[in-house]
């Protein structure tokens, strides 16, 4: 019996088939993954009504995407379900290397303390959707889900989209102001305004199987070189919750994936990694392709991109589902301002900017993994196996090794909504970067977590001495968007203006250099926008005016 129970969600007949008047929709979202519903919940807590559909009624069926990194579950924490996902998930920061029979070395992802969020879980992707629908049904007042609506025709103009919508009980109609397709690899949309991907498809295949056993393994990252017991060039082992481990092996390009798919053969090859007589039942078999490929723009008009139907790559490196998390963190606060008036459409642009810059990112970390994992001359395998050799022992040839360098947030350093540094500040929170987390003490007397009070709308962290009181917003005058404070202070205060926390451990004021008067202004997605040495009511109007395009206006 398989590890999870699949439950169909109910479909229901929309209403514009049952006689009521149809709306346009502020947003429109297709496609009821992960990255469609955090769009969805996203904007929701922005106060925007959206209109989801899926055309299947059920969550993804296997494992798919299984690594959330920490910076996914930062973001999806701030939507209302990052610790139910660590709770559920296989937590794990240790990555080991191997050479045949030999471990090179192993890495730990997150080796200081001080962080809510572990480096990485495990978490089968059928878990994540379920924990988001949850959540999505709890703003129901914002969201309304239909399922068994597949979206087959799209219609432009100049101030909203018109797309049709098949169901069980016949075919609709719906307007929008935005379109956002989350609608996958093969999406609809795409193919409906006649868009491709550029890039590349790499000439290699790889089995991924799910195996459910009793047996355990150490929560750790496990990867092969050449491994013993497979013929291809590399294998990968994940531990997941409820007993399940994920295994991936390299075949050759020749390989046929029907044949490699035929239980029989699945089964002796699990069998070679687990060993003979380890027992396991195998849930969940798949054989792909490595593509690094995106759009050439994920903005066009009303229709906007958002994860695998914007890009794709390799699934070493955990990119694709993290990728498209961050899609959705960085779109949605843009998308709610400029439906609310509060920035212009102009500002959209930025998401294109921005997310092209993540996407080349993590093409650019796949591609190299896949150059190195499948060398394709004499030359490119004696460089492998040297830098494989001198690892073992040289620190430096370790950053050469390529076995699919994990997902990291994105920068932004130097893009247009960012404000270049303003007098001295220490730390590595530069303007652009994704904000670290560390614990403080709120003013009721609970720990909690720094990243807690910053995103989902611009916010003035400041930083002052023992005695000094927080900024005044009103110094800033009628600022729109309205800005939230989070000052740091050496105790914590219920009755200051903001929130105003302790520090207990320092650490807050160590990874943002934060003397006393260190600034910063902080976007809706937790990036730095700016950071100033002192509080300057003037400079932190240029800087939010900037952030939201308004400086000509």
């Amino acid at each position: 019996m398989p590890s999870y129970q699949y439950r169909p969600f109910p479909y229901v007949t929309p209403p514009e088939l049952q006689g009521a008047p149809s709306r346009r929709w502020p947003v429109v979202v297709v496609g009821a993954g992960p990255v469609g519903l955090a769009a969805a919940i996203d904007l929701a807590l922005h106060g925007i009504d959206v209109l989801l559909l899926d055309d299947n009624d059920v969550v993804s069926i296997g494992s798919r995407a299984i690594c959330w990194s920490k910076r996914t579950l930062e973001i999806l924490d701030r939507l209302g379900c990052g610790e139910r996902m660590a709770a559920k998930g296989v937590t794990w920061k240790v990555g080991r290397l191997y050479h045949r029979e030999r471990e090179i070395y192993s890495f730990d992802l997150l080796p200081e303390s001080g962080h809510k969020m572990p480096a990485f879980i495990n978490l089968q992707q059928y878990y994540a959707e379920e924990y988001l629908v949850d959540r999505a049904r709890e703003l129901e007042d914002r969201i309304e889900l239909r399922w068994k609506n597949r979206a087959v025709g799209l219609e432009r103009f100049s101030d909203h989209i018109r797309l049709a919508v098949e169901t069980p009980d016949g075919l609709y109609h719906v307007e929008a102001e935005y379109l956002l397709a989350a609608d996958g690899v093969k999406s609809a949309i795409r193919s409906m305004l006649g868009l491709d991907f550029m890039g590349r498809i790499f000439e290699e295949r790889f089995l991924i199987t799910d195996v459910v056993t009793p047996v355990e393994l150490p929560n750790e990252r496990r990867f092969w070189f050449e491994p013993p017991f497979h013929e291809g060039q590399s294998a990968l082992l994940h531990r997941q919750p409820d007993n399940m481990y994920r295994i991936d092996l390299q075949l050759g390009w020749d390989a046929d994936p029907e044949t490699e798919k035929e239980p029989e053969r699945v089964i002796s090859r699990v069998k070679a990694v687990l060993g003979e007589n380890t027992p396991f039942e195998v849930e969940w078999v798949s054989v792909y392709t490595f593509q690094c490929r995106r759009l050439e723009r994920f903005v066009h008009g009303r229709v906007i991109f958002i994860g695998d139907s914007a890009h794709v790559v390799s699934p070493f490196g955990a990119r694709g589902g993290n990728g498209g998390i961050q899609d959705t963190d960085n779109l949605a606060w843009k998308l709610a301002m400029v439906l609310s008036g509060e920035a212009p459409a102009a500002l959209l642009e930025t998401y294109d900017e921005e997310r092209l810059h993540g996407a080349d990112e993590n093409i650019l970390h796949s591609s190299r993994a896949t150059n190195f994992m499948t060398p394709k001359s004499a030359i490119e395998r004696m460089f492998r196996d040297s830098v494989l050799a001198l690892a073992a022992d040289l620190p430096f040839a370790r950053r050469l090794v390529h076995s699919g360098r994990l997902s990291t947030p994105c920068s932004l350093a130097g893009m247009r909504l960012q404000t270049p540094d303003v007098g001295a500040t220490e730390g590595s929170m530069m303007p652009g970067a994704p904000c670290a987390d560390a614990p403080v003490i709120r003013a009721d007397g609970r720990p909690g977590w720094l990243l807690e009070h910053l995103g989902s709308a611009f916010t003035l962290l400041h930083f002052g001495s023992d005695t000094a009181a927080p900024p005044d917003l009103r110094s800033l005058g009628n600022l729109r968007p309205e800005l939230r404070l989070v000052h740091i202070n050496g105790q914590a205060d219920a009755s200051a203006a903001g929130a105003v926390l302790a520090d207990p451990e320092g650490l807050a004021r160590a990874r943002y250099g934060g003397a006393p008067g260190v600034t910063y202004l902080i976007r809706p997605d937790q990036h730095v926008a700016a950071r100033f040495a002192r509080y300057d009511p003037d400079a932190v109007r240029r800087a939010l005016a900037r952030a939201t395009l308004k400086e000509a206006s």
